[in-house]
């Protein structure tokens, strides 16, 4: 049966390591990013153009990688996460979440009856699509499916312990550059709002035993050591077009340097 590598990975109390995907809209992306030490692929369907059916694509391969494929939905909108969960993904982030009653919505979205309200498809490619008894598919998919809430405002970070509450809800993920933003203190990752917005989060996680995740924290090794100390287990650790102009950039850099002559 299917397997989500980054939930029991988790689960285990190892630190989970995903790389966004904006602009590369290509299957290889799954097995490069297992190549490069990662526990999953998370692909941004909010802050790029991918389309679904790319991100389906990306999903499937995953499945065959040892990879875990997450999708970042556009909305709240229930159809998103069903869309894509059918298609193969293995997990769904969920932005700008500042509830419960959000957090709710997106489980109701993710997990089958009695957990949620996911639809049921007839077929599946998880499981190769084979026929499959449907309480087995249920039960596997509500098993294997993780659910991360982002939060990204200081309403979000106020309502932390009722979101952490929220049964079916796997991982509250802070949104680092959007809470600095909507603190009015941008990128200031090492401003004592920040911090104490973490042990806030960090401290609901731990009483309703979830995982504390951060984002744009790849970029400051210095802040994400004291935060994994802290309590945070999941960090998403930069995108794949990010990476690739930091490498071009060292390698023209490094040639440019050589002498002619």
């Amino acid at each position: 049966m299917i397997k989500n590598h980054l939930k029991h990975h988790l689960q285990s109390g190892q630190l989970g390591l995903a790389m966004i995907i904006k602009q590369v809209q290509s299957v290889d992306m799954a097995l490069a990013a297992k190549t490069c030490g990662y526990d999953a692929i998370y692909v941004d369907l909010e802050h790029s153009v991918i389309s679904e059916h790319s991100a389906a694509q990306m999903s499937l391969m995953a499945l065959h990688t040892g990879i875990t494929a997450i999708v970042r939905v556009p909305s709240h909108d229930a159809h998103y996460a069903n869309r894509i969960l059918d298609a193969g993904a293995m997990g769904i982030v969920a932005p700008h979440v500042n509830n419960a009653d959000e957090a709710r919505q997106v489980v109701k979205a993710c997990k089958f009856a009695p957990l949620g309200e996911r639809s049921v498809a007839g077929t599946w490619p998880h499981f190769s699509y084979e026929a499959i008894a449907p309480d087995v598919v249920r039960q596997t998919l509500n098993d294997e499916t993780i659910v991360i809430v982002m939060l990204e405002t200081p309403e979000a970070v106020e309502h932390a312990d009722e979101i952490a509450a929220v049964p079916g809800v796997d991982v509250v993920h802070i949104g680092s550059n959007d809470l600095c933003d909507a603190m009015g203190i941008p990128s200031q990752f090492t401003h004592p709002k920040i911090k104490e917005a973490f042990l806030k989060v960090i401290a609901a996680c731990k009483k309703h035993k979830k995982i504390c995740g951060a984002g744009g924290l790849g970029g400051a090794p210095d802040v994400a050591q004291k935060m994994i100390q802290l309590g945070v287990r999941f960090i998403t650790a930069g995108n794949e077009w990010g990476f690739m102009m930091q490498a071009a950039k060292q390698r023209s850099t490094q040639l440019r340097a050589l002498k002619l002559d």
